[in-house]
């Protein structure tokens, strides 16, 4: 029972990753390395300032906000620099390797006696694991909402619109680099804002939780994908948070089987290899249906 709700927690906190990720691989159709980097930055930040006295929700936003800081970093690098996205990434993330030992003086720090979050007075009534599954539950929803609001905005569909058909979107006006640079930095502002909160939730900030973070996020978009098929845009995103919690009951089921955590990263890796190859192949099947019953029909008319 205490298994199952973390899960739900943890998958709500990823949830946000996987939104923020989103943004860059579903909308400007570019993979952006730089979660990597990031992910870790915003729980560096946030437990740095925790550490020093600042309030929790300041800790958190402030590591949102470092977040936001690496996405501009790598748009400018991408539209002004005019290095490739990818490789514009890539260095962002090694970069911040070397600011978050900085920002920590270590390779860990832990929040040992520190207040967080999710030690606040209002939460300690509450079963164990649960208070994660109500800070990720208020933070996801709140998340959600304004990522809605914001693609129904005139400015959210040129950011659509520039990622659709930069072509386009350039005839009407809208400039791709400043709508690239846009999503690198709310995206990755939100991949900020979720290592601000796993960072409180598991007690630590460690430079290297953002190793294969990147399959985290995509697991959570692809899953969230398969299992709900045709959606609206707003609908994907709520999607995307029910495959970030179903991935988290995956990896349960794989430890439950016997696993080792550490076999975690390469059974992450299949997993998401499995939920991108399962909509190749139900169009096949689907386009050999289709052809079957063509040829069918054909040879009754004859």
């Amino acid at each position: 029972m205490s298994l199952g709700v973390s899960a739900i927690g943890q998958g709500l906190m990823y949830g946000i990753l996987g939104v923020g990720l989103f943004l860059t691989f579903r909308i400007l159709n570019f993979p952006d390395m730089t979660v990597e980097g990031t992910f870790p930055f915003g729980g560096a930040v946030a437990v740095s300032a925790l550490t020093h006295g600042v309030d929790p929700l300041i800790a958190t936003l402030l590591g949102m906000l470092a977040g936001m800081l690496a996405g501009l970093i790598t748009g400018l690098l991408a539209t002004k620099g005019h290095i490739p996205v990818l490789l514009a990434g890539i260095l962002v993330m090694t970069g911040l390797f070397s600011i978050n030992l900085r920002v920590m003086g270590r390779a860990n720090l832990s929040l040992l006696h520190q207040p967080n979050l999710f030690n606040a007075k209002i939460l300690k009534a509450l079963p164990p694991y649960f208070d994660s599954v109500v800070v990720g539950l208020i933070v996801t929803v709140i998340v959600v909402a304004l990522v809605i609001v914001f693609l129904n905005t005139q400015i959210g569909q040129g950011f659509i619109a520039a990622g659709d058909n930069p072509t386009m979107a350039r005839s009407l006006g809208i400039d791709p680099d400043n709508q690239m640079i846009l999503g690198l930095v709310v995206g990755n502002g939100l991949i900020g804002l979720a290592g601000a909160l796993l960072a409180q939730n598991n007690g630590f900030a460690d430079v290297n939780s953002g190793i294969g973070i990147i399959v985290i996020g995509l697991a959570a978009i692809i899953i969230g994908e398969v299992l709900f098929g045709e959606l609206t845009l707003s609908q994907r995103l709520i999607a995307v948070v029910l495959g970030s919690i179903v991935y988290r009951f995956v990896l349960l089921l794989v430890l439950a089987l016997g696993f080792a955590p550490d076999d975690l990263k390469v059974i992450s890796a299949i997993v998401l290899a499995i939920a991108i190859m399962v909509p190749s192949f139900e169009n096949k099947l689907h386009i050999r249906r289709v052809l079957k019953n063509g040829v069918k029909s054909d040879a009754t008319s004859k």
